[in-house]
């Protein structure tokens, strides 16, 4: 986290949650019965390497955090604060899979880290027990990365289910929908910040939608570490981000030109450039509806 604040970036976000104490004797309860291995999809290989996700709900996997776990959670937090510093956002990601207690539990015990967010705690068509969350914490919550069009948000957001709303404009439903679910959440009081981890054509789609929407607070990015992710569009000052921020284009359509060219140098081995994606139709590319 040390290393992404000294790129520039002004706000921060960290995963953490059960899987960091799956190894820790007396910090889960439920945790012998619980399958980490199919729950994070990690790789198996005793079946192949093949992925396998979870189909356990949140309110069902009967985990529980203990008091120890709680302490080794915090450590975790306390330690990439004081590398971090107070003067950024710091939020969190994706905890594991437990109920409204334990998130609750554990969001009164991260309170005086003052996270910007705490992300995805149960699915996010639960929203009787979001509001839950979101009444019983300090910290505010957040959730929306699964969900497709703006009804399912206008839910979330009358019910004051959320602090937060995530859309994610690659499977929200686009820019034009997105920004529209923006707009509604920012008329009811309710900021949106927006989930990404894709090329640079989804980005720039998603720098209009965000400096359109008055309500936006922050753009999730993953993409440092791929040297030549930006070379694959053209027609953009580089480097695209600086200093934590992006310029919006004010040329025609998005802003930037697809560079065929490096696409194809970094296309899968063995893959033709916009050859059948009849893979998607296997299990293996299947995910779940909700985080």
């Amino acid at each position: 986290m040390k290393a992404r604040k000294d790129l520039g970036l002004t706000f921060l976000k960290m995963d953490f949650g059960v899987e960091l104490l799956a190894n820790t004797p007396g910090a889960l309860i439920g945790s012998p019965n619980w399958d980490f291995q199919r729950q994070w999809g990690l790789r198996d290989p005793a079946k192949g390497n093949a992925r396998s996700y979870s189909l356990t709900q949140h309110p069902f996997t009967g985990l529980q955090i203990t008091d120890k776990g709680l302490a080794v959670l915090c450590d975790h937090v306390s330690q990439t604060r004081d590398a971090v510093g107070y003067d950024i956002p710091l939020a969190a990601d994706h905890f594991g899979h437990f109920d409204v207690t334990t998130a609750i539990r554990l969001g009164n015990a991260l309170e005086k880290y003052q996270l910007a967010w705490l992300e995805d705690m149960v699915p996010w068509f639960y929203t009787e027990k979001w509001k839950q969350i979101s009444d019983g914490i300090n910290t505010p919550t957040l959730t929306g990365e699964d969900i497709y069009l703006k009804e399912e948000f206008i839910k979330l957001i009358d019910a004051r289910a959320v602090d937060m709303i995530q859309p994610d404009l690659a499977s929200s439903g686009g820019l034009l929908e997105t920004k529209k679910i923006g707009d509604y959440a920012e008329e009811r009081g309710i900021a949106m910040a927006m989930h990404f981890a894709g090329t640079p054509i989804s980005f720039m789609a998603n720098i209009h939608c965000a400096a359109a929407t008055e309500n936006f607070v922050a753009l999730e990015h993953h993409s440092f570490d791929v040297p030549w992710w930006e070379d694959l569009v053209t027609g953009i000052d580089k480097p695209i981000f600086k200093e934590g921020f992006v310029k919006v284009p004010d040329t025609p359509g998005l802003g930037v030109t697809l560079n065929e060219k490096v696409v194809k140098e970094h296309l899968k081995k063995g893959e033709m450039y916009f050859a059948p994606t009849t893979e998607w139709d296997a299990i293996d590319s299947w995910d779940r509806t909700w985080s």
